[in-house]
């Protein structure tokens, strides 16, 4: 199962790398329950979590 997993999150992961700014450094980890996500539900879990990395911090605001 663990090597399923990895081998969905490696496509997924390929397929929006150039949508992700140069130099960047993802790190996936998938927790247990991802051995039994559909594939379509890791495809909206690692989008979210694309989406919420790439979103300003509060404390980066707060320095401006």
């Amino acid at each position: 199962m663990r090597n399923t997993v990895k081998r969905r999150l490696r496509h997924l992961v390929a397929t929006r790398l150039d949508s992700l700014p140069i130099g960047t450094t993802i790190v996936v980890r998938a927790l247990p329950a991802a051995a039994l996500a559909a594939y379509s539900q890791l495809e909206l879990d690692l989008d979210a979590a694309l989406a919420a990395a790439q979103r300003p911090r509060k404390s980066d605001r707060a320095a401006r």
